[in-house]
């Protein structure tokens, strides 16, 4: 299977910027790690692949976090991305499902809710990070990030994102595009995209039928210009050393009681799922550390 890749491009002369990625693979390692069930895979992976494309339009060690706070019983999505193709997520509950909805689909819409928000958090490296948020507005994930681009970054945009899981919930296909317009844009320019959009069809079908993220940018502009390719993977920042932070964060009683009570530690990474023991003589060791501050 080709590894998950996100392409960075103009069109119609620099006039429209788009980004197309693939996200089978890194969502299969998620819903391997998670267990999700195939409507929050569908949420989750939507959300991935969005977080993928938006982190291509920063640069360095810029990065960012979508949050998807909705109303249904899946919970939040959270998803993190950076400019170097570096990506994970998880939701608050993994195996929330549904029966397909009325058209046959993956009822996403029922899983994350109609009613919530959408968060925006941008690392840039100044001093506090930028946050944009807008509300959710159909809970089928590129509709709602449609509506945030609009109205809180005011740039128009289109965003099609999906997902096709197996009968073993495995992840078959997983993808999308973002298409925003630079002022001055004409209209013909934006009818043209709108008619190649809805001529585009199911985006993850495309992705399962073997589109790359170059073919399906092809099929939505013309005079395509890619400008930077990327490779998607999954990446987790968790360590030993950092969950003993985490650890120390929550105060001299709060460590002393786990002392009592369990002797050790035993934290999971939301991101991750994966599990860190921190033992009793580390413990004793923040204990003694945090006596000595508080």
């Amino acid at each position: 299977m080709m590894k998950d890749y996100a392409i960075r491009a103009t069109g119609y002369g620099g006039k429209v910027r788009l980004l197309a990625c693939t996200t089978t693979q890194l969502m299969n390692e998620l819903q391997k790690r998670h267990g999700t069930s195939a409507t929050v895979s569908a949420a989750l992976g939507r959300t991935v692949s969005i977080g993928a494309m938006m982190g291509l339009m920063h640069k360095g060690r810029e990065k960012l976090t979508l949050q998807v706070h909705g109303d249904g019983p899946a919970g939040r999505i959270i998803v993190d991305a950076d400019a170097n193709g570096n990506v994970r997520g998880y939701v608050t509950n993994p195996q929330v499902d549904f029966p397909p909805n009325e058209h046959g689909k993956l009822d996403v819409k029922r899983a994350v809710g109609t009613t919530g928000m959408i968060y925006v958090v941008k690392d840039i490296g100044m001093k506090e990070p930028y946050q944009g948020s807008s509300q959710i507005v159909s809970g089928e994930i590129g509709e709602d990030f449609t509506y945030y681009f609009t109205q809180s970054e005011q740039t128009p945009s289109a965003v099609g994102v999906g997902v096709i899981v197996d009968k073993d919930l495995s992840i078959k296909a997983s993808g999308g595009f973002i298409i925003q317009l630079f002022p001055g844009t004409e209209e013909h320019v934006i009818t043209e995209l709108e008619q190649k959009i809805t001529g585009l069809g199911n985006v993850s079908a495309k992705i399962e039928q073997g589109y790359t993220p170059e073919e399906l940018a092809a099929e939505l502009v013309d005079t395509l210009e890619i400008l930077e390719k990327k490779e998607l993977n999954f990446s987790c920042q968790c360590n030993h050393d950092r969950i003993v932070n985490v650890i120390k964060k929550l105060g001299l009683a709060e460590v002393q009681s786990i002392l009592e009570k369990e002797q050790q530690s035993e934290v999971t990474c939301n991101f991750c799922n994966e599990k860190y023991i921190v033992e009793k003589h580390e413990l004793e060791q923040i204990s003694k550390e945090l006596e000595g501050t508080e």
